[in-house]
């Protein structure tokens, strides 16, 4: 079997720090804000593969849709010999493109959790175990210093992700990812695309109310880390459409005046009754607008795919 490598680029505290400083910053300006990140403990990431099996909630069932059609195809225009996944988490879509490379040499994951690389590599080695497989252990929104490995490379950044970076974040994150292609590497890209309000927020909104838990979480994260007193049923979920920015916008609503210590950061937080905190942004994509963000990090949109019902695309893009 081909070895497991796991590199750790965070240091251990890291975790920690981020979480320290996101909560600092974030809920002392206005508006209030939450980075989507710190959604993810175990049962965040529990209720969102719930949520990704709700009906109202199209982009995981959309995306898995073009990947299994076209990943012949995807694989073909890359030539991959290196897969670099960016927020890899279980691998499991990914496995349709990997299953469709059988020239691939090297995977790399990379993703926050070091029990999800190793859970999804052990997975992966046993049905491939001619592939070298270097994970590692990185925030992928920071300056990534990739392992050595064959050309062409291929960069995956799959589930619509993108979209919860703010516009001169994915600027920078594009310009970051261009940084590291080498000519003829690619970056194969999923954008969940603009439709009808009424499927967007349905989809940020089920009738389940299981995303109305997953949004609540964050606030147990903080509660648990950080000692604080959220009490998570004076908050009501919200999720609404931004025409002019093309988002959806997941924020928390105070339903009464109420005062949050944060025993951690020696911090008084004062919400008013109807105030709102903003815990994430799911920016919606026309062909256009990715071809347009693309080029200005120097990189070439040069194929596009949707699902049948055309709401979500894959791009592969190439360094100009």
């Amino acid at each position: 079997m081909s070895p497991f490598l796991l590199t750790r680029t965070l240091p251990a505290d890291a975790t920690d720090a981020a979480l320290r400083a996101d909560v600092l910053g974030g809920l002392t300006r206005h508006p209030k804000t939450l980075p989507p990140k710190w959604f993810y403990d175990a049962r965040g990431s529990d209720l969102f593969e719930e949520i990704t099996r709700l009906d109202e909630y199209y982009p995981t069932r959309a995306e898995r849709e073009i990947l299994i059609a076209r990943a012949g195809e995807i694989a073909a225009a890359s030539g991959a010999r290196t897969l670099i996944e960016l927020g890899s988490g279980s691998s499991d879509k990914t496995r349709h493109l990997l299953e469709a490379l059988p020239e691939l040499d090297t995977y790399v994951p990379v993703d926050v959790s070091e029990s999800a690389l190793a859970g999804a590599a052990d997975a992966l080695l046993a049905e491939r175990p001619e592939l070298s497989v270097h994970a590692l252990v990185a925030d992928f929104t920071h300056v990534l210093e990739l392992p050595e490995s064959p050309g062409p490379r291929l960069v995956v950044f799959l589930g619509g992700t993108l979209g919860n970076l703010l516009p001169a974040e994915r600027a920078e994150f594009l310009r970051s990812v261009r940084a590291r292609l080498a000519p003829g590497d690619g970056l194969l890209l999923g954008t969940d695309l603009v439709k009808d309000e009424a499927t967007l927020v349905a989809a940020y909104d089920d009738a389940a109310g299981v995303t109305a838990a997953f949004n609540k979480n964050v606030l147990a994260v903080v509660n648990r880390e950080l000692g604080a007193d959220f009490p998570p049923d004076d908050f009501a979920h919200v999720a609404l459409w931004d025409p002019d920015n093309e988002w959806i916008e997941m924020r928390l609503r105070a339903r009464r005046a109420l005062t949050v210590k944060i025993r951690e950061l020696d911090l008084v937080v004062r919400f008013d009754e109807g105030e709102e905190l903003r815990t994430e942004v799911s920016a919606k994509f026309r062909e256009d607008r990715v071809r347009d963000e693309l080029a200005a990090a120097g990189l070439r949109l040069d194929q596009w795919w949707t699902d049948e019902a055309g709401r979500f695309a894959l791009s592969l893009a190439t360094a100009d």
